[in-house]
């Protein structure tokens, strides 16, 4: 598969690189790698890397605006749906692949490489220059370790023995500064600690063991934060050992809705948020809801499927 998506590259002038809306370290750092690998190998193709960024990623290499023309080669990253792409029209592309590490929910694409067993999509992409005459140097190298170090939570989720043999591949050929990469990902303003205290002091708990705040735009304003802010902390609350599952929910009035950041130590929380404008892996999802009604109602049922957990696991 590697190997005819190499050839789609080769054969394309134009190519257009995009990932999922809400963007985070992995999609960029898997999309803005793709991009400059591609300029590395073929100078003179036109390669566009594109959707909305955060200024808190400003490390990495910047986007490019989106071309007048959407026509060419369209390469998707780190982006199970179609409705997620953070892209205004498709349909006037030549020619349409994915690379995603999701587990697939939909086929939008005309070539599509999913690797669920992969870390990140930073892994693929990576694995992919691996295997193919795509030229690397040593930026590309450091934006695909923060990717992959970024969604693996310093290796902590979803990390295989080909995550750490093509990490530690990547040390052995590039001289990474790995302190001053993790203090890109990982390094946070006090504003945000001061949140975490927040967050930590005012969480519900339920009996099942659903961990949940709303972080309304007043808890927004007072705090200096901005509505990404919660989503960042998500993963600092997975060793309570009362807790199965933890939400973290960011009012954005803005764009009119609720963002949910899902964790969890067992339950499958995935195949919820996908019913809610969302979606992602078996125990890290998110999802997009534009009502207090569907707020109460996803929390729900991340509550029963906790309730479902705890009883399956007695009967054991």
């Amino acid at each position: 598969m590697y190997s005819n998506i190499y050839e789609e590259i080769k054969k394309y002038d134009k190519i257009v690189i995009a990932r999922h809306i809400g963007v985070d370290p992995d999609a960029l750092a898997s999309q803005v790698a793709l991009r400059e690998a591609i300029k590395l190998t073929f100078p003179n193709k036109q390669v566009y890397a594109v959707g909305n960024s955060s200024s808190k990623f400003n490390f990495f290499p910047k986007l490019d605006r989106m071309p007048s023309e959407l026509d060419g080669l369209l390469i998707i990253v780190d982006t199970p749906d179609k409705k997620r792409v953070d892209i205004p029209d498709m349909s006037n592309f030549s020619k349409t692949i994915k690379i995603d590490h999701h587990p697939w929910i939909e086929t939008f694409c005309d070539i599509e490489y999913i690797d669920d067993k992969a870390s990140s999509a930073s892994e693929i992409i990576l694995d992919f220059i691996n295997n193919t005459e795509l030229l690397m140097n040593e930026e590309v190298a450091e934006i695909l370790f923060m990717g992959i170090v970024s969604d693996t939570n310093r290796f902590l989720f979803s990390t295989t023995s080909k995550t750490f043999l093509i990490i530690s591949n990547l040390l052995r050929d590039y001289s990474l500064d790995v302190p001053k990469l993790y203090e890109n990902i990982f390094l946070r303003p006090l504003k945000e600690i001061r949140l975490q205290g927040y967050i930590e002091q005012h969480m519900n708990v339920s009996e099942n063991g659903l961990a949940h705040i709303m972080i309304t735009n007043q808890i927004i304003n007072e705090l200096g934060v901005d509505s990404g802010s919660a989503g960042n902390l998500v993963n600092n609350l997975n060793n309570i050992s009362e807790v199965l599952v933890w939400v973290m929910i960011s009012e954005d009035v803005k764009n009119g809705i609720y963002k949910f950041n899902i964790r969890s130590r067992g339950p499958i929380v995935n195949t919820i948020a996908e019913r809610y404008n969302g979606g992602g892996h078996k125990f890290a999802a998110g999802a997009r809801v534009t009502s207090k009604e569907d707020v109460e109602k996803l929390l729900k049922d991340l509550d029963e499927i906790c309730f479902d957990y705890i009883n399956m696991n007695n009967e054991v």
